[in-house]
């Protein structure tokens, strides 16, 4: 681990990590963690050695330009550091690009960082490519293997099995050590994967202000969903096979989604929009 400066005493911490590649359906998760450090102000505190972890040929180092000096911009994962955020806790931000080489090593390595820091919570963001119309909010899923998160946010434990990526391997690593962790996933919609895809962005802050129960300031996130939207629309709009598949999507969902519109559902939504009314109208609110 590669120190940037040493670290401050922190309050009761949570980290949040996402990984580019195949975790990062249309940068979703990533742009995420983006996001969340720009609202926040994050500040770089560490990275891992990308020696030790990344195939140059596969990611490849950058020549960057820093003034009249010409730098090489290694690839690898990099921690910051938020504690200008809407809660009485610091944030450790984790970005980095899924490894390609000794993922055990770089599991532990991430999580003894976390350990030393005293992160009591871990929440891992992901995207995959899905059948999902691109024209409904986006589905964020949250699971949990930890039995106190399940209960406390009504979480499922995963029912997945298959090939995995680092953000089921950094998830399962939490797990050995008894670190309560939950993992966040936006469907995006396959016909529209491209990257990027800012609604499937905002549906993961949406998500993570959900979970944690607080309001991130979305600034022009919405307006670039909606720019995403209405440009998948118009191309939508130029194949009729398309159109028709996605109209298929819509009411698939839309059949799907019918049971959410119970009154605890409708509650829930109204209190999220009052905490984000109350942030919007207060001095120093935060959306």
């Amino acid at each position: 681990m590669l120190h940037h400066e040493d670290m401050p005493e922190l309050r009761d911490p949570l980290m949040v990590a996402a990984f580019e590649g195949w975790n990062d359906a249309g940068e979703a998760a990533t742009s995420a963690v983006d996001h969340l450090a720009q609202v926040w102000g994050a500040e770089p505190v560490a990275a891992l050695d990308p020696e030790d972890y990344y195939d140059f040929q596969v990611n490849r180092p950058r020549v960057v330009r820093e003034g009249t000096d010409r730098q090489i911009q290694w690839p690898t994962t990099h921690i910051l550091l938020a504690t200008e955020t809407p809660m009485e806790r610091d944030v450790l931000l984790v970005r980095g690009i899924e490894p390609s080489m000794r993922w055990r090593a770089f599991t532990s390595e991430l999580l003894a960082f976390a350990e030393d820091a005293g992160v009591s919570l871990l929440i891992t963001l992901g995207g995959l490519l899905a059948d999902v119309p691109h024209t409904r909010p986006i589905p964020v899923t949250a699971t949990s293997d930890d039995e106190v998160l399940r209960h406390r946010y009504g979480l499922e434990p995963s029912s997945y099995e298959g090939p995995t990526g680092i953000v089921g391997v950094v998830t399962d690593g939490a797990r050995k050590l008894s670190l309560p962790a939950l993992s966040c996933w936006a469907a995006v919609p396959h016909y529209a994967g491209g990257s990027p895809s800012p609604k499937a962005t905002l549906g993961l802050v949406s998500k993570v202000e959900e979970m944690l129960g607080i309001v991130v300031s979305h600034g022009e996130l919405s307006d670039q969903a909606r720019a995403w939207e209405h440009g998948v629309d118009e191309l939508a709009s130029a194949d009729d096979e398309v159109a028709e598949y996605v109209h298929s999507l819509e009411e698939a969902q839309d059949t799907a989604d019918l049971p959410e519109a119970s009154g605890d559902a409708i509650a829930k939504e109204f209190e999220r929009y009052l905490r984000r009314r109350s942030e919007d109208e207060g001095p120093g609110g935060s959306a």
